[in-house]
Formats: structure tokens, C-alpha cells, sequence
């Protein structure tokens, strides 16, 4: 999952009963992606939720951002 997959979820994970009352958000900013993943996954297990098939997240190859 890329990032802002990973975002969404866990805003749609934040109105779930489990997690009203308390931010899930607001950390993911401080967050590496594999961190962020990790923790979306922690939280549609305590909100009883199975998760999604693939939460980690998506990295290009190495190298892919330079140019030739």
C-alpha cells in the first residue's frame, strides 16, 4: 500500500468505535511508512477488523529515482 492508502485507512479506522475517543492520527505524521503500517495493522486488530491483504508499504526498486 503506498502511504496515502495507508492514511485513509487509518482516518476510516478513527470512526470506529474502538478508537473514538482517542487520535490514532496524529502520529502517523512522525511515522516511517513501514512504522505506519505496522501501526494500522495494530489498530484494525483492536478495533476487530480484518485487515487489509497488503498493508505494507509500496518502495520503488533501489536506484529508481536517479536518472541515467
Amino acid at each position: 500500500m503506498t502511504r496515502l492508502q495507508l492514511l485513509e485507512r487509518l482516518k476510516t479506522l478513527q470512526q470506529m468505535p474502538p478508537h473514538t475517543k482517542r487520535d490514532i492520527t496524529t502520529v502517523s505524521a512522525m511515522l516511517t511508512s513501514e512504522a505506519l503500517a505496522r501501526h494500522v495493522e495494530l489498530c484494525e486488530i483492536a478495533a476487530g477488523v480484518p485487515p487489509l491483504t497488503d498493508t505494507r508499504p509500496q518502495t520503488k526498486p533501489a536506484g529508481s529515482s536517479l536518472s541515467a
